[in-house]
């Protein structure tokens, strides 16, 4: 039988009601979760332990380095077959893609969560965790990466958003869907996963701001995080990859004094490419040394550009990083 290490990390899985304050906060063991989990001793040999009880908003990068490796710890034994984490879902994304990024095993890491707290009417966090568990002992999820699961759906952690505030469905993958399912506990997988991608990298640069565009905007953000000391900037351009012209001069200068700049799209799908030559469209943008993104949202962009500048400084290799097989 198959042995799955399930690490829980916070998040409303672990939450129920505190009446005094009527709002959910951590108080669930991994323990009391697993004992809702019935019925999983027939498909798995399943060791928890506990690495923290924060909400999603609490997560920063360094903790998702310290998380990675205590991941790569249990990945390194021979008798663990997957690891699972659970997470809170407002930063579930990044995590996942933290860890994707950062994680180099052929072995399944399984990211799941719960839309709804224990206190909660068809509270989903046991059945997730018994998902995504069998996810976890599953032969076809080896050398897939890091996989979301919820709602019995599975997706790739560099292609997945929380799309929806409530919905127990909120994991989607809007550019090219998921990449399997669980049914009746067996994992079905309809399309291959992303290209792999791993920086390896123990460094972080924290100092990374992402910055959305929008009508009429000009450069004072870009200019106060440069003064800031920001090593890296992620700007979410409109369309293509395009920004209002009072934003371009601004960009220009900060990549001069040696910032890297990463171009993405504000549209939910959808690749950034230097189609337009007006100011601040994605040519200029290109003719300045701006990096782009591909079809990435912002906030993965940060994760992927904090570590790649914890791993170097040099602008080349960071396009590299970001541009190789995309353009």
């Amino acid at each position: 039988m198959s042995k799955v290490v399930v690490i829980f990390n916070g998040g409303t899985i672990s939450m129920k009601v505190d009446e005094k304050i009527k709002a959910a906060v951590p108080n669930l063991t991994g323990e009391e979760i697993m004992s809702m989990v019935t019925g999983i001793e027939s498909y798995a040999e399943v060791e928890s332990y506990t690495f923290s009880s924060l909400p999603s908003p609490h997560m920063t990068p360094d903790i998702m380095m310290e998380l990675s490796n205590y991941v790569k710890k249990f990945l390194e034994r021979e008798d663990v077959d997957g690891v699972v984490v659970t997470h809170g879902t407002d930063t579930l994304e990044e995590t996942a893609y933290f860890l994707q990024l950062t994680i180099n095993s052929e072995k399944p890491v399984v990211v799941t969560g719960s839309m709804r707290n224990s206190s909660e009417l068809g509270y989903d966090g046991p059945a997730n965790l018994a998902a995504s568990i069998c996810t976890a002992t599953s032969k076809e999820s080896r050398n897939r990466g890091v996989i979301v699961c919820l709602n019995n759906e599975l997706n790739c952690a560099s292609e997945v958003t929380k799309s929806h505030s409530m919905h127990l469905n909120t994991f989607q993958s809007p550019e090219f869907g998921p990449i399997g399912i669980v049914d009746s506990n067996e994992v079905r997988f309809y399309r291959g996963s992303t290209t792999k991608e791993y920086i390896n990298t123990d460094v972080i640069e924290n100092n990374v701001q992402l910055i959305k565009s929008c009508a009429g905007m000009d450069g004072t953000l870009i200019d106060y995080c440069v003064s800031q000391g920001a090593k890296g900037l992620v700007i979410e351009a409109m369309g293509r990859g395009n920004i209002p012209p009072l934003m371009a001069n601004s960009v220009e200068k900060a990549i001069n004094k040696g910032v890297a700049v990463v171009i993405v799209s504000r549209c939910y799908k959808g690749r950034v490419l230097d189609s337009y030559g007006y100011e601040g469209g994605g040519k200029q943008l290109r003719n300045m040394g701006v990096i782009f993104g591909d079809s990435m949202p912002g906030q993965k962009a940060r994760i992927k550009m904090i570590l790649a500048l914890g791993k170097t400084r040099n602008l080349d290799e960071i396009r590299e990083v970001f541009e190789k097989g995309h353009y």
